[in-house]
């Protein structure tokens, strides 16, 4: 006997078989098609006797032309998958979507320019993809999704009990998936995103239906996180043999005074994973060189732009130098601190959503204790990272340089260390980020980077998303990182309040 074709297996499972309701729907889709390709003939695409609709669906005859063209926006596979055998194995189909909620999801590419959203299934109910693209330093990742439609609750929104088939369904595989929820069908434009492996736990309980958090709504701060949260995670993951390798050889580069290493030793790494190797050899060399009593009260930072931020807030090496600088500095004089540079053109050449990330970073520094002080003058931008000691011992611990995995030394004598006494006095008393308080800093700073006039937003969002935790939305599967630290910086962020 004769398998049911994948159109019939379609229709049958979305209550479409029946000629009149079929004839209804192509109508329906013929007038989106004609919207979306900008071609008013598809909009005539209203009938098809039923001798032709019962030879489609046995796969006897082809749709063609105009026909075809629409079938395939409608439907999400093309005319040869359709008229093709459906799968042996049982087919799980989501229910279909509404327009706005196609609407909210090209939004998203619209909105951020490393965006691009595809929520139509590329084969039968294994969901869409989001490819999310670096810039200067993340390497692009993809992500599967999966698009329902949602209602809202008081505190959530929530995918009924009638999508809860292809929930777990979706949800079985252990690849890193997204759910995303729309409210496209009750007028509004958010879509809120929820990671597929905690859905799947949800799942495993008789639950009647799939909650989303409302902090977990998908905007500036939302999407800054799992951009470089993602991109992170898969670089690393893909990485994760080569970097376990060259660990081991770290003892013998920070016990020598001085060490360096081209970017092109290590063509094999993606760019995150040379970022990781860098930035570890650098936390290792200034944890070996900097004993308790020349410690440094302060640091020269060359973060400028997200991607290099999101490397503070996700690399355990990072936030291990945070703690050591807060917990060294006690009882020592001076201000403990890090400077930064970020030149204007820095602000102009990148999107809010990476100004964010930058922002959360200086909040995590601040939220140590560290005063974060930032100068704007472009040729302070290629100093190298170093640590600026009260015995005038400079310890240059590189990892940012675009042409080396990692460049470091100690270096002493004052004469080789004025310079850099120089440019961190020069960050103390130009700083664009003044004040006395981390509140009036970081404002100063969110000033500068162009984001205060969504101020009084941006911190009631970070309060809400920091106080009910980012576990949900970003789940990290790389041991080499540490996504804990972001809740830090947006809970101090959210707890700095409206007002400067």
């Amino acid at each position: 006997m004769r398998r049911p074709t994948l159109l019939y297996a379609v229709l049958e499972k979305r209550s479409w078989l029946r000629y009149d309701v079929f004839v209804t729907q192509l109508a329906h889709a013929g007038t989106r098609a004609a919207k979306h390709y900008e071609n008013p003939r598809l909009s005539r695409v209203r009938t098809v006797t039923k001798t032709t609709f019962q030879r489609w669906l046995s796969g006897t005859q082809e749709p063609r032309g105009e026909a075809a063209v629409v079938i395939e926006f409608w439907l999400g596979y093309t005319v040869k998958e359709l008229l093709g055998p459906a799968p042996e194995r049982e087919l799980v189909l989501a229910r279909g979507l509404h327009d706005a909620s196609f609407a909210a999801a090209h939004s998203l590419d619209v909105k951020f320019d490393t965006s691009f959203l595809s929520v139509a299934a590329p084969v039968p109910g294994s969901g869409g993809v989001w490819h999310m693209d670096g810039l200067r330093i993340l390497d692009g990742t993809a992500v599967a999704v999966q698009m329902y439609e949602a209602a809202l609750q008081p505190s959530c929104v929530a995918i009924g009990p009638e999508d809860l088939e292809h929930l777990r369904y979706f949800t079985q595989s252990r690849r890193r998936a997204l759910l995303l929820a729309s409210l496209g069908a009750q007028g509004s434009s958010d879509l809120y995103a929820l990671d597929a492996a905690h859905a799947r736990r949800q799942l495993a309980l008789p639950v009647q239906r799939l909650p989303i958090p409302i902090p977990y709504r998908l905007d500036h701060v939302t999407y800054a996180l799992l951009w470089a949260g993602l991109n992170v995670d898969d670089s690393l993951l893909a990485d994760d043999h080569a970097l376990h390798v060259e660990q081991q050889r770290l003892e013998v580069r920070v016990e020598q005074g001085r060490s360096s290493a081209a970017r092109t030793a290590y063509a094999d790494l993606s760019n995150v994973g040379a970022l990781w190797l860098g930035s570890r050899t650098c936390a290792e060399f200034i944890h070996r060189h900097l004993s308790v009593g020349a410690v440094s009260p302060v640091m020269w930072s060359r973060t400028q732009f997200g991607e290099q931020a999101a490397a503070w807030l996700l690399f355990r090496e990072r936030h291990g130098l945070l703690q050591l600088m807060r917990d060294r500095s006690t009882g020592l004089d001076g201000v403990p601190g890090c400077a930064l540079c970020v030149p204007e053109s820095a602000v102009h050449g990148s999107e809010p959503y990476e100004r964010l990330l930058l922002l959360l970073a200086v909040a995590l520094m601040e939220s140590y204790g560290l005063t974060v002080w930032v100068c704007t003058e472009e040729d302070y931008s290629r100093l190298p990272e170093f640590h600026l000691g009260l015995d005038q011992r400079v310890i240059v611990a590189d990892w940012l340089d675009p042409d080396a995995v990692w460049n470091v030394e100690s270096i002493g004598g004052r004469g080789a260390t004025d310079a850099f006494a120089q440019a961190m006095h020069h960050a103390q008393a130009r700083s664009v980020a003044s004040g006395a308080t981390p509140q009036e800093r970081i404002r100063a700073l969110a000033d500068y980077l162009g984001l205060s006039p969504e101020w009084g937003r941006l911190i009631k969002r970070c309060r809400e998303l920091g106080s009910y935790g980012t576990a949900g939305l970003l789940r990290t599967r790389s041991h080499l990182i540490h996504p804990g630290e972001i809740d830090r910086a947006l809970q101090f962020l959210g707890g700095l309040g409206s007002t400067s």
